[in-house]
């Protein structure tokens, strides 16, 4: 009878794919934890082999720990049930990853001149600060009371973290949190930690196997970690930070010292070591400080009253003349001017000099990046992604009419687009049949023509959250006529079904595919209104994929231009430019000649944006 067993027994489905590191900032902590979320989603036991090791696919630090980078190759390893399914699907998300992490560009330094010997820097986010010198500092103060197991320390920091993504979502420093999370949710963490002393060792260990790699930076990460869990416990790292304005040189800071920094009167940070693309770089940008990477120890013994840090230049003037000291506080005061000018301005009008009011509208995620939109003076908001309700699990209808009510009760002017899902989008809980070319595909609305139970319900959200408001419905990645005609029908019969008046809802369509620019004239008239995409408009009149790591477009090429130009030629319907290229200062004077009047761009973007319109 064993015999026989043994006989029928199946070996487990094993299968194997070979990915290579594209990103030019190798597989870093950000893409290691995402890719650690998707892989918790399969029934298969994954694992990934690199340099002569094997490693869990659960398990940020020991992937970390491997220090990918670019060029580097490993092999994706999946057993099991759904190791087929897993190997593919987690294979097309890692690709995906790597188009999306973006290099971080190089601040570009302007030439400057002064009087005084200088150290030059690499600049993490321009500004200029005039200020004593202080070095970093921190004591470490115990308070015994604190009785809490370190398991429990872990989870505290957990949920910590949790909160100040879910907070932070819709900025780029919200990964961060989510990153570090991932690591606690290690092996190495989750055994049973007897003693702080063996916690420290755990992190000790942890560190030193990122000594001398590419991602040595992340070393902060876990000193931060290993801080904030400590905290729980009761043992504290105080930063000695004065009242009065300072200039902050350390080592490296670590990301969470970067934030109580900034509530101090904090005018710039020299940092002897570290990268641009560190988390402590990404909230230094974040935050405005300026700041310098010198990669050398400076100033051991001295005492330093004044000094200046002009990221702009990459210059740090330990010693400066009194002109010196006036060029510095001249371009500090002017950049504040600038600054203060257009904050101020910013729920005025945008008019140009010749009395054209332009509205600046607001792209936006969530209901975060909404309030931000408000607080910064959008006059609408021109794009509403939705995309984010559905990334992880399928909202119910009350949860989508919920926020969707919420956002729309914010503005008198909204416009919200249809799910955009396809090409470098997926959801997790409906299976898209595998594509070549998933760009040239089942996106935007045909994906939502393919799943229109999914489409159907979020209409209906869309509908009882107006309450009556007049809103604006945009249908993303239409290439024919038809397409709008359908789904413009889907939504009457939603709406009809059940007895809902959409009599001031208007319906209209993202330009983005160009054989819409071929047909304006149909299309003209048929939809209420028009959208420019110009990101995706751009990325198929170039045929080249908009996240594509070599391949790169000028933003500004005489071709889109052109198109805009056709485009606005050729249409009647009101329009907006809702991409990127309508942030853009160097081509807003030759939009608004052409005749456009709705430009929605980032939240940030918004005074300076308005700012400049008035300069026209």
């Amino acid at each position: 009878m064993n015999f026989i067993k043994k006989l029928l027994k199946t070996e487990p489905i094993q299968v194997q794919s070979t990915l290579t590191i594209t990103s030019s900032n190798g597989f870093h902590l950000r893409p290691i934890a995402k890719f650690v979320n998707e892989v918790k989603k399969f029934n298969a036991t994954i694992t990934i082999i690199a340099k002569e090791q094997e490693v869990s696919a659960l398990q940020v630090p020991k992937i970390l720990s491997l220090a990918l980078e670019e060029g580097d190759k490993f092999i994706l390893k999946s057993i099991g049930e759904e190791a087929k399914k897993s190997n593919r699907y987690l294979s097309d998300y890692f690709n995906k990853l790597m188009k999306e992490d973006t290099k971080i560009e190089i601040a570009k330094q302007e030439d400057e001149n002064y009087q005084s010997p200088s150290i030059r820097g690499q600049s993490i986010s321009k500004g200029v600060g005039v200020a004593p010198l202080v070095k970093y500092q921190s004591v470490e103060i115990k308070d015994d009371n604190r009785d809490i197991s370190i398991k429990d320390a872990i989870s505290l920091t957990q949920n910590e973290l949790l909160q100040l993504y879910e907070k932070n979502k819709s900025s780029n420093e919200a990964q961060i949190f989510l990153a570090q999370k991932e690591l606690l949710s290690s092996d190495i963490f989750q055994q049973n930690i007897s003693s702080i002393e063996e916690l420290k060792e755990i992190f000790s260990n942890e560190i030193e196997r990122l000594k001398d790699t590419k991602f040595k930076s992340k070393i902060a990460d876990y000193k931060d970690l290993k801080n904030r869990i400590l905290s729980h416990l009761g043992v504290t790292m105080s930063l000695n930070l004065p009242n009065t304005p300072y200039i902050l040189l350390a080592h490296d800071l670590l990301p969470s010292e970067v934030n109580q920094i900034s509530k101090t009167p904090i005018e710039g940070v020299i940092l002897e070591q570290g990268s641009i693309t560190s988390h402590t770089s990404i909230l230094l940008r974040s935050l405005a400080i300026p700041s310098i990477i010198i990669d050398r120890n400076i100033c051991k013994n001295s005492t330093y009253l004044n000094i200046i840090i002009d990221a702009n230049s990459g210059d740090i003037i330990l010693e400066p003349t009194d002109r010196d000291l006036r060029k510095a506080k001249n371009k500090q005061s002017q950049i504040k001017l600038e600054e203060d000018k257009s904050y101020s301005k910013r729920f005025e009008e945008a008019k140009t000099r010749l009395g054209k009011k332009i509205r600046v509208l607001a792209n936006i995620t969530d209901i975060n990046s909404a309030k931000e939109a408000k607080e910064e003076g959008a006059d609408g908001i021109g794009l509403l992604r939705t995309e984010f309700l559905f990334t992880k699990e399928k909202p119910s209808l009350d949860e989508q009419v919920r926020v969707y009510r919420e956002i729309f009760e914010l503005f008198d002017d909204v416009t919200i687009r249809t799910l955009d899902i396809g090409g470098d989008k997926s959801l997790p809980y409906i299976d898209i049949p595998k594509e070549d070319n998933p760009f040239l595909g089942l996106r935007g609305i045909r994906f939502s023509l393919y799943e229109e139970k999914l489409f159907r319900e979020q209409l209906l959200a869309i509908f009882k959250a107006h309450n009556g408001k007049p809103i604006k419905i945009m249908f993303p990645m239409i290439s024919e006529k038809r397409e709008f005609r359908e789904a413009k029908k889907i939504a009457q019969e939603v709406a009809k079904e059940n007895n809902i008046d959409i009599s001031n809802i208007l319906f209209g369509i993202m330009i983005e595919v160009p054989s819409v620019i071929l047909a304006l004239k149909v299309f003209d008239k048929g939809v209420d209104f028009f959208s420019i995409g110009t990101n995706d408009l751009t990325q198929y009149l170039f045929a080249i994929e908009r996240t594509h790591p070599i391949l790169k477009v000028d933003l500004i090429s005489p071709i889109i231009i052109s198109a805009l130009k056709i485009i606005i030629d050729n249409t009647s319907k009101p329009i907006s430019i809702c991409g990127e290229l309508a942030g853009v200062e160097e081509v807003i004077k030759e939009l608004i000649d052409m005749g456009y009047t709705n430009l929605s761009v980032s939240s940030k973007l918004i005074p300076s944006v308005k700012e400049k319109i008035r300069l026209i």
